[in-house]
């Protein structure tokens, strides 16, 4: 009896081979066909998106020239004060040894604000009264010597600096409403986390900085404060959404500004604005405080505060005093040598041919610099998913902040449909990424479950390949945006070039731009420096040593460059 089963179970056994072997075919075959579905779907959907952008050039461009007949002509006011071109690095430490007072910086810093805004509309609203005298109370402790320069530099690296911040980002009693209109002014009822840890590093809020309507485009302009100007050519853009910030801090108006970043908002206004733009390692910096915000459990995952400064040397100051004490650890103090980095670059985002490919000038000073740094040249193919990948992560994020989830008291609920009949009739409150947005979120839900699982693969494939390739020593040389700054409100004929930033708030890589000159029309240049996770440091080295190489900022075009006075 014992014999019997025995038998049966080997005379079964080339059958269950068989069967082994064909179900093994069935789902190979099943994933290929899966993988070439996706492949063709992903194809389809970016050559529909390519067209519609050549579409909407047809209408964006011309109306572009035509808004931009009346604006003024005028170059900024030189700069006259030489302490408006020190780095904040060595302007804390002449007022820490009293070779200067806190109120002289500050004061310079004021005059300049009042200069150049009339031109390039960047301030929603200041605190230069409360700024000064907070100034002349940083001068008071100093003079009186409770502190030693050595504990001060410890404990308040900051301390006299005038800082400017983002107006999404809460200053206490200062304008919070992100560009949107309501009936009764937003104030902020309590300072943001970041903004409280700056303050305590010594650090003095000098205003808050034009925003597009919640942080929803990458040009800065809304219905309450208007539209920010280039301070390289006041027909052009600074970017956005951290636009104000930009225009400011290139215009010798700021020196160290607070602005956030989910989708390049810090970056790009840094590149068309010729400054110093950093991404943070997610969760390295607290995101509370902010609007627009979400819930979301994943939220910190794309979306962070982030560091802008006038000068490379400045990033790593002032990260140091917006990290969170509870977030993820940053190696910042760690001195490094770009020698002892290892260098990769790509000049476009593979085989996709979804973005434009970079301008003349930008695709030959990336080259330079890739061969400057002797950077390797790869080829990561699973780039050219980064429109599809992008999109599927963030637009599918719920509780996002909008203009139809959160409305001021009292008021009903908007709903899609009617804003956006509002809008085409000229009714609405709200700017037009506003208004869409709501489309984009519902568009994404029809698109079948199976494609953002096909993706997600594609975005943890992704992390992995760059883990291998950067490891603790690498960094990625990637280009920020493939021309300088346009004209405005071209950007919306470009609305799928920002991938070449989103990506790496998808892949939630810490990323600079870095400003790498001026192209033949003299506007800035700027590309990313990527590292992975937790190596900030390695990016805002690499800042520092291409600020040494290719000078940094540039002051704009002034009246009467002549008439500076030192």
């Amino acid at each position: 009896m014992s014999i019997a089963p025995a038998i049966m179970s080997f005379a079964t056994k080339p059958f269950v081979v068989v069967v082994n072997v064909i179900k093994s075919i069935v789902g190979y075959a099943r994933c290929q066909l899966d993988n070439a579905f996706q492949e063709i779907m992903g194809y389809i959907m970016r050559r529909c998106l390519r067209t519609a952008m050549i579409v909407f050039s047809w209408f964006v461009v011309p109306y572009s020239r035509f808004t931009n007949i009346k604006v003024n002509r005028k170059k900024l006011p030189p700069i006259k004060s030489h302490l408006l071109e020190i780095p904040a690095v060595d302007l804390a430490k002449m007022i820490r040894t009293r070779k200067i007072k806190s109120e002289e910086v500050v004061e310079a810093y004021i005059e300049r604000c009042k200069q150049v805004n009339p031109l390039i509309n960047a301030i929603v609203q200041d605190r230069f009264e409360e700024a000064l005298e907070e100034a002349r109370e940083v001068d008071r402790v100093i003079a009186m010597g409770i502190n030693s320069e050595e504990e001060m530099e410890e404990n308040t690296p900051l301390l006299g600096i005038p800082v400017t911040v983002k107006e999404s980002i809460a200053v206490k009693g200062m304008s919070n409403q992100t560009g949107r209109v309501f009936k009764t002014p937003q104030i902020a009822k309590a300072d943001a986390p970041v903004v409280e840890q700056v303050k305590r590093a010594g650090g003095i809020i000098l205003l808050v900085s034009n925003t597009p309507e919640l942080c929803l485009l990458w040009e800065t302009y809304n219905n309450i404060t208007g539209q920010t100007r280039n301070p390289y050519d006041l027909k052009r853009t600074p970017g956005g959404s951290s636009g104000g910030e930009a225009a400011l801090l290139a215009s010798g108006a700021s020196l160290l500004g607070l602005t956030s970043d989910i989708g390049g908002s810090s970056r790009l206004p840094a590149m068309f604005s010729g400054i110093w733009g950093h991404k943070p390692t997610p969760y390295a910096v607290s995101f509370k405080g902010h609007h627009p915000t979400s819930d979301f459990p994943k939220w910190g995952d794309f979306f962070t505060i982030a560091p802008m400064t006038r000068y490379a040397k400045d990033l790593p100051l002032l990260l140091r005093c917006m990290v969170d004490p509870n977030g993820t650890k940053l190696t910042l103090e760690k001195e490094i040598s770009v020698t002892g980095i290892r260098f990769f670059f790509m000049d476009n985002d593979g085989p996709s041919g979804m973005m434009r490919p970079l301008s003349r000038d930008l695709h030959a000073a990336i080259n330079r610099v890739a061969n400057d740094f002797k950077a390797k040249r790869v080829n990561i193919r699973k780039m050219k998913w980064s429109l599809d990948i992008s999109l599927s992560a963030m637009l599918t994020m719920k509780n996002i902040e909008t203009i139809y989830h959160k409305t001021e008291e009292g008021e009903r609920p908007k709903t899609i449909c009617t804003e956006t009949v509002k809008y085409f009739f000229g009714c609405s409150d709200s700017i037009l990424p506003s208004v869409i947005f709501g489309h984009l979120q519902n568009f994404m839900k029809i698109i079948p479950n199976s494609r953002h699982k096909h993706l997600a693969t594609i975005i943890e494939a992704l992390k992995t390949e760059f883990k291998e390739l950067l490891g603790n020593d690498g960094v990625f040389i990637y280009p920020t945006f493939p021309n300088t700054a346009h004209q405005h409100y071209q950007i919306y004929h470009k609305l799928l070039e920002p991938m070449y930033m989103a990506i790496f708030n998808t892949l939630g890589l810490p990323v600079t731009n870095c400003m790498i000159g001026l192209d033949r029309r003299r506007l800035p240049m700027g590309i990313q420096v990527v590292a992975n996770p937790g190596q900030d440091h390695l990016c805002l080295a690499v800042a520092r040593e291409m600020e040494r190489r290719y000078g940094g900022w540039v002051r704009p075009p002034s009246e009467d460059s002549s008439k500076r006075i030192d």
